[in-house]
């Protein structure tokens, strides 16, 4: 009985657990469980939809938006690139087929028809996310268009799941081709640069249109790893892993029925690129031309939160070589002589200069200053410091245009004779002024020919009274110069006291040598911007002075250089221009110009700190003035025959030039006080009584005949004497200029109507007693 008992109960309980066994394989049935994977799967799918639907398409991230602006030379190579990202974007117009599809074939053959995404790239992605082993390729183009673009490098599954889910909708929402632009100007080739102009500029020196389909096909294999793939820092298996990818690349082409296979099979060099160089800095005249460059964008309408936020492409009208023409000349004419290091005065010395082609307008070459690391404010540009007499052109033409007549009704011409004694009182003025010439020298009666040569102040003070200060000002402001704090409408003006850069001034001379067509000088040849547009404004305009007027003062001009104040400017060409040594010497200028150069040369001394204007004097010519006849036409000189390759055999071609006529023959005498000659040139003195009216009534005498001197005028300038007078005009009178008329005071301020701070150049005599 115990053996049978025990037989029925081991029965019974094997029964139960068949019993219980096949009640578990009733729930978990292959029925149920593919059930439960189908509703698994559509929650997922209804979650991805609707994570597809609330997640938008974001707005490009900070650094993908970051663009450097590019700044070319005329000829279109790089001269610079701005901002922190080396980044140029271009459309696939300017990126040959070939190379589009070398990228195509390295990362993704089947992008043309894929949805956008690779499910199970991502899900292997995720997989090795969760499970810590980093990160994994595999994703389509669109999906690393997504990560560079829209979002970020992290590796996490929130951040995956986001680009699956954009990558979906940018495919729905976007052209193929604007995904593989994006994919193609937003990674990261290595070398510093994003996006496929920067790295053909980095690798191989040229843009992305000219790059060929072996170059390209590198590229495209530089973004698996650009670091370990760069040639010029790769290990022998780094160069031998990018070489197999190229060819890969290649295959692949082939395969898609992109590349022939006969064109292919001739493609086994490969592309080895140039050795990496540092992206152009802002150090030199660099700085100073992409300043000037960029503040001409922004006279011309670009915000500069848009250059801010670069993609600009700026080609500027700088010559490569007449550039460097321009910098070695003031190198070897000026910086050769100063010992910046060693000598407090010769630090003070700072030089300007700007280049302009008459015909087109354009700047070819411009000058801004020792460095713009060194020397922020570009001396080309600048305005706070006086032209001096080559404003004394300007008061020509003026008379010339309105057909201005002497005191005593004469028609102003070149032949046309003036008194040109020394500290003359102005006939026909409500401001009184009597400008002392260079060393105090009298001309007696001179013509504006050779008054114009020889820079006689008294001469032009007298023009500029009977033109009328404001209608010369009006004919200033029609050759281009500018408005501004400074420049009232009195006599004092004739000698230059308002301000102006070396631009402006290569405007005016670039009008006058153009015939009278008003030139405003530009650098900007084009820029271009895929999503903006830039209207430059005409460089050259309308008629502002009659072709007889300018071609007029181009003649009188012409005797600078020849027989005046400028003849070391000569050289084989034929020139014309103007000298000018400001008030107290803190300014020496050469403006001149060939027929097809127009160039201002200026000379300014200023505090080293940049806190003030200072003299000149004792600099480049130790115990003399700098005067505009010395170093700057000496820079003019050798810069112009270098940028003329030479010389040349240009001629003006003067219209309506009356011939001049001999002038009397004049007895130059010298005031009792005039001292030892150490210069031989002209300074423009500017000397008028202290009170802003008439001292009397006027004489009434016509501009040709010769009042009395006036002893009451102010000492003489920190200028020597002269040999002859025949040099340079120069400074006016005292430091700041005395009475009231238009002169600046001390570091380029104004005064009440002028300045008064008369202290270095000798104090000024007291008027006389009534």
């Amino acid at each position: 009985m115990g053996r049978a008992d025990d037989r029925r109960a081991r029965q019974g309980g094997s029964r139960r657990a068949k019993k219980d066994g096949g009640g578990i394989r009733r729930f978990f049935t292959w029925k149920k469980l593919l059930g439960t994977f189908f509703v698994c799967a559509l929650l997922g799918m209804g979650g991805l939809y609707v994570l597809y639907l609330v997640t938008p398409v974001p707005e490009a991230n900070a650094q993908a938006q970051l663009e450097s602006n590019v700044y070319k030379w005329s000829d279109g190579t790089v001269l610079a690139r701005s901002g922190k990202v080396n980044r140029e974007i271009v459309g696939l117009d300017k990126i040959p087929l070939e190379v589009q599809h070398t990228f195509v074939a390295a990362e993704n053959k089947t992008f043309y028809d894929d949805s956008g995404v690779d499910v199970k790239g991502t899900a292997r992605g995720v997989w090795n996310t969760l499970s810590g082993k980093g990160k994994q390729g595999g994703s389509t183009i669109t999906q690393q268009y997504v990560k560079n673009f829209y979002l970020n490098q992290d590796q996490t599954v929130t951040r995956k799941l986001k680009e699956l889910v954009i990558s979906l909708k940018l495919d729905n929402e976007s052209s193929k081709p604007e995904i593989l632009a994006g994919y193609i100007n937003t990674s990261y080739y290595g070398r510093g640069a994003y996006g496929i102009q920067a790295a053909a500029q980095a690798y191989y020196g040229v843009d992305a249109a000219k790059l060929s389909v072996a170059q390209g096909a590198y590229l495209a294999s530089l973004l698996q790893a650009p670091s370990q793939y760069d040639w010029a820092v790769a290990s022998e298996t780094g160069k031998k892993l990018v070489t197999a990818r190229w060819n890969y690349t290649l295959d692949n082409m082939v395969e898609m029925k992109w590349l022939d296979p006969a064109k292919r099979k001739a493609l086994t060099k490969f592309p080895v690129p140039h050795a990496p160089k540092a992206a152009p800095g802002m150090e030199g005249q660099t700085g100073y031309l992409v300043e000037a460059a960029n503040e001409e964008l922004v006279r011309s309408g670009v915000s500069e939160e848009q250059l801010k936020a670069g993609g600009w492409t700026v080609t500027l009208s700088i010559d490569k070589k007449r550039q460097g023409d321009l910098t070695k000349s003031v190198e070897e004419q000026l910086e050769k002589r100063l010992d910046r290091k060693g000598d407090k005065k010769a630090a003070t010395v700072q030089a300007g200069a700007t280049s302009v082609d008459p015909k087109t307008g354009q700047i070819v070459a411009m000058y801004g200053g020792i460095g713009a690391t060194k020397h922020w404010i570009s001396n080309a540009t600048r305005r706070d410091y006086q032209p001096a007499s080559t404003f004394k052109p300007v008061v020509f033409a003026s008379a010339l245009e309105n057909g201005s007549k002497t005191q005593g009704g004469d028609r102003i011409g070149l032949s046309t004779i003036y008194d040109g004694t020394s500290k003359r009182p102005v006939v026909g003025s409500d401001t009184p002024f009597n400008p002392e010439n260079e060393d105090d020298v009298s001309y007696g009666d001179i013509n504006v020919q050779k008054a114009t040569n020889k820079s006689v102040n008294s001469v032009f003070a007298q023009m500029i009274v009977d033109v009328g200060p404001d209608k010369v000002k009006d004919t200033a402001l029609k050759m281009g110069m500018h408005d501004g704090k400074g420049w009232p409408e009195r006599p004092a003006m004739s000698l230059g006291t308002m301000g102006a850069s070396t631009v402006d001034m290569a405007g005016v001379y670039a009008t006058l040598d153009n015939h009278g067509k008003l030139v405003t000088p530009t650098i900007v040849k084009k820029a271009e911007h895929r999503s903006r547009a830039y209207a430059p404004k005409p460089a050259i305009g309308g008629q502002v002075l009659n072709r007889e007027v300018a071609d007029t003062v181009t003649k009188a001009m012409q005797g600078v250089v020849t027989s005046g104040s400028a003849t070391k400017a000569a050289g084989d060409y034929q020139a014309a221009g103007k000298t000018g040594t400001s008030e107290n010497n803190r300014s020496a200028w050469f403006a001149g110009y060939t027929p097809e150069l127009v160039t201002a040369v200026a000379l300014f001394g200023e505090k080293p700190d940049g806190t003030g204007q200072v003299t000149l004097f004792d600099t480049v010519d130790k115990g003399r003035r700098a005067n505009g006849g010395g170093v700057p036409a000496q820079i003019w000189q050798q810069y112009t025959t270098g940028a003329l390759d030479g010389g040349s055999d240009a001629e003006f071609d003067l219209e309506g030039v009356e011939s001049v006529n001999p002038d009397p023959q004049p007895s130059t005498s010298n005031s009792p006080s005039q001292k030892p000659s150490r210069s031989t040139e002209p300074e423009d003195k500017e000397s008028e009584k202290p009170e802003d009216k008439p001292s009397g009534k006027p004489s009434g005498k016509p501009s040709n005949s010769k009042p009395p001197v006036d002893p009451t005028d102010g000492g003489t300038g920190t200028g020597g004497p002269t040999d002859g007078g025949t040099g340079d005009d120069g400074g006016t009178g005292n430091d700041g200029g005395t009475g009231h008329d238009g002169g600046t005071g001390n570091d380029g301020g104004t005064g009440d109507n002028g300045g008064t701070d008369g202290t270095t150049g000798g104090k000024p005599k007291p008027p006389p007693q009534p």
